[in-house]
């Protein structure tokens, strides 16, 4: 038995989680960084003692151990070939709170926004935690104590080392301290060990601190944001011998944090938020000095590529409030009162134009704030796959100078990057001097490896040249310990290794982190993916050179988005599970994987990973490098199951619109049948879920009231309305009252109902099916016209909107795609041209609960229902904000039942429990299953029936 299989069979013989699947390992494999480093193991530790008994049982044998929160490092400092300890599965308690003295104590795997949330709840909106990276909402405390990370407001609140007041900490033998300022003490003061050892590391960091007291004054805190090499500053006696800020940016490398007592700071009473615009970076970097000044809490840069790349992911409404320009500088500012703050913003507006390099600039409404914060947040994953086509990566993406230094460096590191031919997308805090830029390396190849070497030396040397640091907030890890020789001098180093010897002296935690590292070019993710061809129904292009299914999956560089709980669709079954292989960045991963394996589509690990995915396309929008998951699944299970028996499932609900075509002649019948008791067995022979409520099947006559025949060549109106699949076997009633509503708008209507979008089909990666009847549909859509396709299913309007031309590759898929409208999108834009709806009668509620179904929201964008809603005066709108859980077939199957359930608990659960009496607007039909199952006695309807001028609530 090897060393990591003792460690693994004593941890398990102990209780403590530990997994060495291989899926497990290769979602651990990688991080937010260029790197890929296979662990041994994953280890989920409960509580600190499981991390103290984690780390004796390595410290024994020998085995690496890396610390890891989030996942979201950009250095590479959170992957290791030895055992990964997962802090962010089960160390998520905010201990306490205390307002009097300001602090809290919470677990390392508390994630940042959670935190600050917690802090505002129990303060009544006084207090919160101030360091705000963007990864904010997955990035742990851990994580932040790791790399001393920072954030937007660091203008204002500096760095995670600025507010920890202690850490519980465990050695890289397994004993438990507490580091506080002034030394070490016992975590236990009953363990002799412990007491011991804190005597033992005091005295010896206090030595160290003594010898080197010249170079520690020198070399170190110089800018605000030198965050690069250990931060050995803090042990200085006139900062107070503080060895617990002295380990904030050790990035787990000399012990692992368990829990840290932090210092919490006070909401501002008033702020406003100034959008300034700039020709360039450089010329937005000249007036940091000034905006300075006026004690700014944020003051934010960002550049014309990210703003473009989110246009055209998201659509232009995606970005608000943007004056001209080509690159911007967000400046907040807060005071004790708005008027105060406002009369601040209006003089630094004035001294800056009269300064002269505005290009335009204003205070930023309310309603925009959001949205311009969000294109910022999201600059990682927007510049990692440009509108352009480009892809960039991290390895020199936060460097840092002194503010007033910034222009100078940015207008050489621009020039560097011209002499290299090398492309920078440039965004950051710029109130920090610090720097984030991914760069258009070639890590795939030989040569582009050699010349991203080659570049990373140039611009250390560069930024050592402006008096800067390698890093200004990500760390040095894997990217750029290397490169710190450059950075400081021999007895520095010297010092580091030492600091690094007297914590870890056998060098198990996070080896080769900041002293003793390898080449930044070892262990690069994409230096060693085999070339193959991987042929797609999908039409994956535009791409960079090289495989479009490679290139797609790899698309996914772990910025880590799926793992928020708190913004956006995206990832639903991760929010349930909160377990990295439900994660969208954890099925990449293993598709990552796949691409090195023999077995390719056949891939067992893939297939698992994928499993729970609910293909609701909204990581194809939340995903800031634009990951479709759901497109990928569909692609992967037509590979998989070819030649081999599907899941019966794939043949009950993939077909279903053939069995809808048959079922309509018996419908009544057929509905009689299921309600018997021999409805459950019918389900479960389908492999529908037992428990869930079934539609009532739509009678041929009841449906020939509502859906005229098929289409008549010789007639043409003003607008195309497509009766689709759902809405003519479950609710046809929604298709007359949407020709009522368009007929109030336009002189004609044209109703089909002779198309199939082939959903169901995609949906269970029966792809050469769904390609068949999507090559009909656009033949007979492509009429030589412009006219608006309305579809009434709002999933259905989204595969033909994005399934279509990437099934269909032909410019007649393209020009019916270009045509389609969901209805709600329809109705917004007929309200914008100046239509105005005859108001329904006074059955029709004042407001409503929206739950908007997830292809919508990712492929038409989150607002549609909501200014259609405005539009109508629907006065009270309450949304649910996230999936359903059915998402088409996934919540039917019985499976997947407790799945769809639990996800259905993260947002419309509790909205219909929020909302008691309060009609559901549901134009999805899995959405309005999923509120016939959660409360059967809740009125639903479709856009369509809620501003019908007849507001006819007929029932089949």
């Amino acid at each position: 038995m090897d060393a990591a299989t003792a460690v693994v069979a004593a941890l398990r013989q102990a209780g403590v989680p530990v997994e060495t699947g291989t899926r497990r390992l290769a979602e651990y494999s990688y991080d937010a960084s260029n790197y890929r480093v296979r662990p041994v193991a994953v280890a989920f530790p409960r509580n600190g003692e499981d991390v103290a008994l984690i780390l004796r049982h390595c410290h024994a044998a020998k085995l690496p151990v890396i610390g890891r929160g989030g996942g979201t490092s950009m250095a590479g400092n959170a992957i290791g070939a030895g055992l990964v300890i997962d802090f962010s599965r089960h160390l998520t308690r905010v201990l306490e709170i205390n307002e009097q003295e300001a602090t809290a104590r919470v677990e390392a795997g508390v994630v940042l926004s959670d935190l600050a949330q917690h802090v505002e709840a129990a303060t009544g909106g006084r207090l919160t935690f101030a360091p705000d990276p963007s990864s904010k909402t997955r990035a742990t405390i851990g994580g932040a104590v790791g790399n001393d990370a920072c954030g937007n407001r660091s203008v204002r609140h500096g760095r995670t080392s600025d507010h920890v007041i202690s850490l519980d900490v465990v050695t890289a033998d397994g004993v438990r301290l507490s580091a506080q300022r002034h030394g070490l003490t016992a975590t236990d003061p009953q363990d002799p060990l412990a007491v011991r050892r804190a005597a033992e590391l005091s005295t010896r960091l206090g030595e160290l601190a003594h010898r080197h007291l010249a170079a520690l004054r020198t070399e170190l805190s110089r800018i605000p944001r030198q965050v690069s090499g250990f931060h050995l500053a803090h042990l200085l006696p006139e900062n107070g011998f503080d060895v617990a800020r002295s380990l904030v940016g050790s990035e787990g490398a000399c012990a692992l944090v368990v829990a840290a007592t932090v210092r919490l700071v006070p909401v501002p009473r008033a702020v406003r938020l100034l959008c300034l615009g700039y020709a360039d970076v450089v010329e937005a970097a000249r007036d940091v000095e000034t905006i300075l000044r006026y004690r700014p809490v944020a003051v934010e840069g960002m550049d014309e590529a990210i703003v473009d790349t989110m246009r055209l992911r998201r659509g232009h409404d995606s970005v608000r409030g943007l004056p001209e320009g080509r690159s911007w500088l967000y400046v907040e500012l807060d005071g004790e009162d708005d008027d105060t703050v406002t009369s601040l913003a209006h003089d630094l507006l004035e001294e800056l134009r009269t300064a002269g390099r505005l290009t335009g600039g204003h205070i930023v409404d309310a309603a925009d704030r959001a949205s311009l914060w969000r294109v910022r947040e999201d600059g990682a994953g927007l510049s990692a796959r440009l509108s352009s086509g480009d892809e960039s990566w991290p390895g020199w993406e936060d460097s840092a100078v002194a503010p007033e230094r910034l222009a100078d460096y940015l207008a050489d590191f621009r020039d560097l990057l011209f002499a290299h031919g090398l492309r920078g997308v440039l965004y950051g805090h710029f109130g920090a001097g610090c720097v984030h830029v991914r760069i258009t390396f070639d890590p795939r190849s030989e040569a582009g490896r050699l010349a991203m070497r080659g570049f990373l030396r140039a611009a250390a040397e560069l930024v050592v040249s402006h008096g800067g640091s390698l890093s200004g907030e990500h760390g040095d890890g894997r990217a750029r310990s290397e490169l710190l020789p450059l950075m400081y001098s021999t007895e520095m180093i010297a010092a580091f290794e030492e600091f690094k010897s007297i914590w870890d002296p056998t060098q198990l935690l996070n080896p080769g982190t900041i002293v003793h590292a390898g080449s930044l070019t070892d262990d690069l993710a994409l230096a060693d993916v085999p070339v193959r061809h991987w042929p797609t129904s999908f039409d994956l292009t535009p791409a960079p050179a090289g495989d479009p299914f490679v290139r797609a999956v790899q698309g996914c560089v772990g910025i880590a988005r799926c793992r928020s709980t708190s913004q956006g669709f995206m990832c639903p079954s991760y929010r349930a599970t909160r377990d990295e292989k439900d994660s969208t960045r954890g099925r990449a991963r293993v598709l990552q994987d796949m691409l090195r394996g023999a077995v390719g589509w056949r891939s067992e690990e893939a297939r698992e990973a994928l499993d729970l995915c609910l293909s609701c396309k909204a990581c194809s929008s939340d995903c800031p490098a634009g990951v479709d998951m759901a497109t990928y699944k569909s692609e992967f299970l037509d590979h998989y199951y070819r030649g081999r028996p599907r899941p019966v499932a794939h043949y009950s609900l993939g077909w279903l619109p053939q069995w809808l075509r048959l079922i309509g002649r018996v419908a009544p019948a057929v509905n009689a049948l299921l309600a018997t008791p021999l409805g459950p067995v019918i389900a479960r022979l389908g492999g529908v879920a037992p428990r869930r409520v079934l539609p009532r099947f739509v009678a041929e006559p009841h449906l020939r009231r509502h859906v005229p025949g098929d289409h008549d060549p010789g007639r043409h109106g003003d607008v195309v309305l497509v009766v689709d699949t759902f809405t003519r076997g479950f609710r046809p009633q929604v298709a007359s009252a949407a020709q009522r509503v368009l007929r109030s708008a336009v002189d004609s209507v044209e109703c089909r109902s002779d198309v199939c979008c082939g959903l169901t089909w995609i949906s269970t990666g029966q792809l050469r099916a769904a390609r068949k009847r999507l090559t009909k549909a656009a033949g007979l859509l492509d009429d030589g016209t412009d006219r608006p396709i309305v579809v009434l299913e709002p999933s259905c309007a989204a595969a033909f909107r994005k399934d279509l031309p990437e099934l269909v590759s032909t410019d007649a898929a393209r020009r019916v795609a270009a045509r389609v409208r969901s209805f709600s999108a329809m109705v917004a834009e007929l309200a914008e041209n100046g239509w105005q709806p005859r108001r329904p009668d006074d059955r029709a509620p004042a407001g409503v609960t929206v739950q908007q179904h997830c292809h919508e929201y990712a492929i038409f964008g989150a607002a549609q229902h909501r200014r259609a809603l405005q539009a109508v005066g629907v006065t009270t709108i309450q949304e649910s904000g996230g999936c359903c859980g059915v998402a088409g077939n996934f919540g039917f199957e019985a499976r997947h039942f407790e799945m769809s359930m639990r996800v259905a608990e993260q947002s419309l659960a509790p909205a219909l429990r929020a909302t008691p009496g309060l009609p559901v607007l549901a134009d999805g039909f899995s959405c309005h299953m999923q509120v016939r199952q959660l409360d059967p006695d809740r009125q639903t309807m479709h856009l369509a029936e809620l501003i019908d001028p007849m507001n006819e609530r007929q029932q089949p």
